[in-house]
């Protein structure tokens, strides 16, 4: 398939599509006239690599980590490295960080909304 239409399949930009492939995240064949050909399975791998961005991980966390999990069911392989184990952890860690941080600001938010209405 074309760009465009995993663009559209995947609803990621065409240029996001492009900066992947720059960072390896992402591979295309070309045809003759120079234009990216995909193959079905990187519909998967595309949905695989924005759920990994949404997660908070970096580009090469992520080019680290794909090897390590199968596009079609996102499940894990068998050949991540004890130090990706390790980053990954520590990178959970920091994501666990981050939502607790997200819960005590939302009950200052809920205290102050309640002072503010009289409760």
């Amino acid at each position: 398939m074309r760009i465009g239409e995993l663009a559209r399949r995947t609803g990621v930009s065409e240029r996001s599509l492009r900066y992947y492939e720059t960072q390896g995240l992402l591979t295309s064949d070309r045809t003759p006239g120079g234009h990216r050909e995909y193959a079905e399975k990187a519909v998967d791998r595309v949905i695989r690599i924005q759920e990994l961005y949404a997660a908070g991980l970096s580009s090469q966390k992520i080019r680290q980590l794909l090897p390590c999990m199968r596009d079609e069911d996102g499940g894990p392989s068998a050949v991540a490295t004890p130090r990706l184990v390790a980053d990954l952890s520590a990178e959970r860690e920091r994501i666990d960080r981050m939502i607790a941080d997200l819960e005590r600001s939302r009950e200052t938010l809920d205290e102050v909304i309640r002072t503010a209405q009289g409760a």
